[in-house]
């Protein structure tokens, strides 16, 4: 059976969790905001990102390797979803978009580098892909709300 190397685990625990992360601030988002829309981008994006994590978690489990369970609480990697937590206070859509954008943008360039990574098995380069393209729509769609909203 093939195995992720050691970095690989990490970066794909590391992705588990920032997929975590996501589904919460996109929940805490749609809780707050009051654009019907942007309400329910929010819960779409919510649940894509649920759905991600539970494709993330079989395709580790499927490399013999433990999935992480739960959000992430320290590290610079993990901030961006945790920094909309205090602009959700403000019930401020722009600025909520604003924080989602930056989070997606992050997500995009993780998503990148790890894709572009060689030892990665065909199986999870082919997720980590279609993931990867599911959160460049969700991001140009936070584009095209803030224009809206703004």
């Amino acid at each position: 059976m093939m195995k992720y190397t050691d970095k690989m685990s990490k970066n794909l625990n590391d992705l588990l969790t920032k997929n975590y992360d996501a589904e919460k601030g996109y929940k805490k988002a749609a809780d707050i905001v009051t654009n019907s829309k942007l309400k329910q981008f929010f819960t779409d994006q919510a649940q894509r990102r649920y759905d991600f994590g539970h494709e993330l978690k079989t395709e580790i489990r499927n490399y013999g390797e433990v999935p992480e369970k739960g959000t992430s609480v320290t590290g610079d990697m993990h901030r961006t979803w945790m920094d909309i937590k205090s602009t959700f206070t403000s019930n401020d859509e722009e600025a909520i978009l604003k924080e989602v954008k930056k989070g997606e943008k992050n997500a995009l360039d993780e998503y990148t580098e790890i894709v572009n990574d060689v030892t990665l098995p065909p199986t999870t380069k082919a997720i980590l892909n279609q993931q990867r393209i599911s959160v460049e729509k969700a991001l140009e769609n936070a584009r095209n709300f803030e224009a809206i909203v703004s």
